[in-house]
Formats: C-alpha cells, sequence, structure tokens
C-alpha cells in the first residue's frame, strides 16, 4: 500500500491531534500539582511515552500481530504525537540490539546535534530579536 495513502495518512493525523491534546493536558496537570520550577510535565510525557512505546515494541518483538494501520495510529500518530523522544527511545533501543556500536553513535549524534542546534538556532534567535 502507499505510504501516503489517504487513510493512512488520516490514522497518523487522529492519533497525533489525540496525543497531541494529551500533552497538553499533561502539562497543565503537572503544573498545578507539582507547580512550575521543574519541567515537570515535559518529563513526565517523555517516561510514560517510552514505556508506553518500549511495551508496544517488546510485545512487537514477542511476536504480537499489530497491523500497519494499528502501529500508524497507536505508535506514529499516539505516542509521536504524545512526545517524540518516546519514538527516539525504540530506535535506539532497536538498533542497541542489533549494533551496540551504531546505538552509541547515534545516541551521542542525536545529543549533541539536538542540543548544539538548539544552542545555535537560541543564540540566532536571540541576536535576531
Amino acid at each position: 500500500m502507499n505510504p501516503f495513502a489517504p487513510q493512512l495518512l488520516a490514522l497518523v493525523a487522529v492519533g497525533g491531534a489525540a496525543g497531541s491534546v494529551l500533552r497538553y493536558a499533561t502539562g497543565v496537570w503537572c503544573a498545578r500539582w507539582f507547580g512550575i520550577a521543574l519541567p515537570w510535565g515535559t518529563l513526565a510525557v517523555n517516561v510514560l511515552g517510552s514505556g508506553a512505546i518500549g511495551l508496544l515494541g517488546g510485545l512487537m518483538l514477542g511476536g504480537l500481530p499489530l497491523s500497519q494501520e494499528a502501529r500508524l495510529l497507536a505508535i506514529t500518530g499516539f505516542l509521536g504525537g504524545f512526545t517524540t523522544f518516546s519514538a527516539f527511545s525504540l530506535d535506539l533501543g532497536t538498533l542497541a540490539l542489533r549494533s551496540p556500536m551504531q546505538a552509541g553513535l547515534y545516541l551521542a549524534l542525536t545529543l549533541l546535534g539536538g542540543l548544539g542546534a538548539f544552542a545555535l538556532c537560541f543564540a540566532l534567535g536571540r541576536a535576531v530579536a
């Protein structure tokens, strides 16, 4: 099936919308319950999303037959909207099974690249503003 078929894109969009709303709600709830001294909402969605994708990934590797549609709705859509850290966790975990060295490289490149891009663009944004 065409990966850009309208029905597949709709599954990703619906799941993503639901995940994004839950991410927002989690942030609001965490700020109310725990305050804003730390980004508790971000921490919560990253930990919960990583746990959820770990469970689904483990079930699928263990033989759970999850259709392409279910994966697009739940993993790409919902968890992708809830937190992209969950996708990173799944990619890193499955890569570590195949090649620990490549997993280490991916981890280092992701952290250094992401933080480096943030620092550079943050400085650029401040300079422009």
